[in-house]
């Protein structure tokens, strides 16, 4: 069901029981910890998401209330190599089970592989949608090929015929003064 609810002002609780299918794309610079991160000059594609709730039952309790939240973003970072721009697709697939506070929250996730969150009054999508690809993006971004040949040094690092003194035979000198 697709509902006009406000991704930014999200009643997930009710989205939940309604089981909401919000989607949509948003400009990369609308998430502005994400747009810092990109350094290309050109425009960015936009940042494509779409977000399911869905109230699961739970034997002689309350449903749980989970959200299948999916985003595809393309950022440029610099290359660890030649430090050029490279742009690289950033995908986020979860799923993420909203708790009733922070303590559960803390407790459920220490002892489960699932994604674990206090459930907010009001969920900024927004704000959950770029603090998961801010995760999502690579520590060491590069080119698999860099586009242009990276600088060679020429000249050696040491001068030829010169001999660079051993630092412990300095050391050994001064203790032999003593």
């Amino acid at each position: 069901m697709t509902t006009a609810a406000d991704p930014r002002k999200l009643d997930l609780a009710r989205s939940a029981r309604d089981a909401d299918h919000l989607q949509g794309e948003w400009p990369l610079a609308s998430l502005p910890r994400l747009a810092e991160v990109d350094v290309a000059d050109a425009l960015a594609p936009p940042v494509q998401w779409s977000a399911q709730a869905e109230l699961r039952p739970v034997l002689g309790g309350e449903g749980e209330i989970w959200l299948h939240l999916q985003a595809h973003a393309e950022v440029a970072m610099p290359c660890q190599r030649c430090l050029s721009p490279v742009r690289l697709p950033v995908s986020v697939d979860r799923w993420i089970r909203f708790v009733a506070d922070e303590a559960q929250a803390e407790a459920l996730d220490a002892d489960s592989e699932d994604d674990v969150l206090a459930l907010p009054r009001w969920l900024n999508l927004a704000e959950l949608i770029e603090d998961e690809l801010l995760l999502a993006l690579p520590i060491v971004p590069r080119h698999d090929a860099c586009p242009a040949p990276l600088p060679v040094r020429e000249e050696p690092l040491e001068a030829e015929g010169e001999a660079r003194p051993n630092p412990f035979a300095v050391l050994a000198q001064l203790k032999s003064r003593s």
